[in-house]
This record gives structure tokens, C-alpha cells and sequence, in this order.
């Protein structure tokens, strides 16, 4: 009898605490088709807002901003993630505590001290060279930096799963390096990688704090466009931006934890 009270209690808490968490994201889900001109009320089902956002220059040009940021620092975090996790492997034992620090550092540290950082260094840079002026570049450059960590976990872990074994049989069947990385150790690692692109692309999309710290006047994504149309108040459109971005994490947050089960298979 205790046990099943219990249980009745935990599934009951557990329901109590994904309808605090995802509740408040179904509201502005359900208020972005509102037909009211405040979001306020809701009066009905529309798509105006949606088709308003098709005509507004500002949200079109952050939704392109979003996607160059996201899918530029994606792959380059994929690329150079994958050799750092690889070369983690390769050496791991070896006593490597220093490097294990610097990559869980950018993973712990708050964005607020991440993002002043980051736009100290390039405002201390273009003063001095003229490079590195504010802008997507340097959005681009900041998020990688806190990809790639990710990245390399996500790479790494995929590596320390595979028979040590494997290695050693494609030296001893006379594959060159280029063919062992090409036809050996990409196929193996593909669900990996994909995961780990997928789950850097979320975390650019969704990032504000380094973002706004490091973007410039003609660079501005979707989080900074919507805090700034934010202080007028949320309108229905702003519901419709955030409905389309949780509809965009999602996706990018599912297809990472598909390839992530298929990894572990």
C-alpha cells in the first residue's frame, strides 16, 4: 500500500513538474495564433501574426542572422570539436587534468562573464588592428568558442565506447591514414557527429547573453530582436517569433537525441 502511494505521489510530481516547465511555453504557443491585436486576450484562431512576420524586414533579417550564426559556428565547432575530442582519445592516458579544465571551463562558466569577455578582447583587437570590428564575425567566433567543448565531450565519449581493437585491425590491414579516418573512423563516429552538431545549433540559437555582448548595430539575432521589441510590451507577434524558435530548438533538440540513442547502440 505504501509503495503504491508512493508511486502514485512521484507520477504526480512528475506530472506537476512538466506542466510548470512547459506550460508557460505552450501560453505564448497558443496566443501566437491569437486574433486580438493585444496579446492580452484571445479571441480566436488566426495566422496574421505569422504572416506578418513574412512582411517585417527587421524579424526577416535576424531569422538570416540566426541561421548564418548557428549553422557557420556549427560546423566549424564540429570540425575542430572532432580533433579535440579525437586527440583526447588518443592521449588519454596520459595525466591530462589541465586540459580536462580547459574544456569544461567555457561549458561552467556564467555567459554574462563569458560574453564581457569576449567583447572586451575584440574591442581591444579592432582598436588596435582594425579587425574583428563587432558583428557577425565575431558572434560567429564567441559562439564557437563555447561549442566546441561540447563537441569534443560528445566526440570523445563516442571513441572511449569503441573496442580499442578496431584500430589496431584496420594498421593491420594496410589502410593509409586518410582511408582509416574516411571509410574506419567517420562512418563509426557519424551519429556522434551529427548529435554534436545538432546540439551546438540549439545552443546557438537559443544563446542571447554572448550574443548581445559581442553583435553589432547590423548583426542582431532573433533572442536580441525580441528583447528589444520586448520594452514596448509582448504583442502577438512576439509570440509568433518565440512559437517559431521553440519550434526550431525542438526539432534541432529531438534529432540530436535520436542520433544520440543511435550512438549508443
Amino acid at each position: 500500500m505504501r509503495k503504491r502511494t508512493l508511486r502514485r505521489g512521484l507520477v504526480g510530481f512528475w506530472w506537476l513538474t512538466l506542466t510548470f516547465l512547459y506550460l508557460p511555453l505552450a501560453v505564448v504557443v497558443l496566443f501566437s495564433f491569437n486574433a486580438a491585436n493585444s496579446a492580452a486576450t484571445f479571441t480566436g484562431i488566426s495566422l496574421r501574426w505569422y504572416r506578418q512576420l513574412l512582411g517585417n524586414e527587421q524579424i526577416v533579417s535576424a531569422f538570416v542572422n540566426s541561421m548564418i550564426l548557428a549553422i557557420t559556428s556549427s560546423a566549424i565547432a564540429l570540425v575542430i570539436g572532432s580533433l579535440i575530442g579525437y586527440g583526447m582519445y588518443r592521449h588519454r592516458h596520459r595525466k591530462l587534468g589541465w586540459l580536462i579544465v580547459l574544456i569544461y571551463l567555457p561549458i561552467v562558466l556564467p555567459d554574462i562573464v563569458f560574453g564581457i569577455s569576449e567583447m572586451v578582447f575584440f574591442v581591444r583587437i579592432y582598436d588596435l588592428t582594425g579587425l574583428f570590428r563587432p558583428g557577425l564575425v565575431t558572434m560567429i567566433i564567441a559562439h564557437v568558442t563555447f561549442q566546441i567543448p561540447f563537441v569534443g565531450l560528445i566526440v570523445y565519449s563516442r571513441f572511449v565506447g569503441l573496442d580499442p581493437t578496431l584500430f589496431e585491425a584496420a594498421k593491420d590491414l594496410y589502410a593509409a591514414p586518410v582511408k582509416r579516418v574516411i571509410h574506419f573512423m567517420l562512418p563509426t563516429i557519424k551519429p556522434a557527429l551529427i548529435s554534436a552538431f545538432f546540439l551546438s545549433f540549439t545552443l546557438s540559437v537559443d544563446d542571447f547573453v554572448i550574443s548581445f555582448f559581442t553583435a553589432g548595430p547590423e548583426s542582431a539575432t532573433l533572442p536580441i530582436y525580441i528583447w528589444g521589441a520586448i520594452k514596448k510590451g509582448v504583442s502577438p507577434e512576439i509570440n509568433a517569433i518565440a512559437a517559431l524558435m521553440i519550434g526550431a530548438v525542438a526539432i534541432a533538440a529531438f534529432l540530436s537525441l535520436l542520433f544520440s540513442q543511435r550512438r549508443r547502440t
